[in-house]
């Protein structure tokens, strides 16, 4: 039996990305959340300012949590705003990320259901 894992403080891990984040040529560092939760993952990102996510496939049911700062979700004509403390679903269609300020999100994907393995 595995143990679970411990909580994850995400103030501490948003200013050690943002930190990363800061030197990374492209501006922006992650990191996927440890999680007991089968069907769910969660991937903390820093972004600096003027950095940016280049257009890509939606995950599939997603959200955006902004924990710091302020990023642009554009998806083909359509830009969403968010700032700290809000969050929104990720756009069901290619899209970008681009962060208008120092920022700090938690995506959060619901994975499909794996089938059951057979015996």
């Amino acid at each position: 039996m595995s143990a679970t894992p411990s909580p994850v403080d995400l103030s501490v891990l948003a200013q050690e990305l943002l930190g990363r984040a800061r030197t990374e040529h492209a501006g922006r560092s992650g990191h996927t959340l440890p999680h007991p939760v089968d069907g769910l993952r969660q991937t903390v990102i820093a972004l600096r300012a003027g950095a940016e996510l280049a257009e890509h496939e939606s995950p599939g049911s997603a959200s955006l949590q902004v924990l710091r700062g302020r990023v642009r979700l554009v998806a083909g004509d359509e830009s969403t705003e968010l700032s700290a403390h809000q969050v929104g679903p990720i756009p069901d269609r290619r899209h970008s990320l681009h962060a208008d300020e120092e920022s700090v999100v938690l995506l959060s994907v619901a994975l499909p259901q794996r089938a059951p393995v057979a015996d």
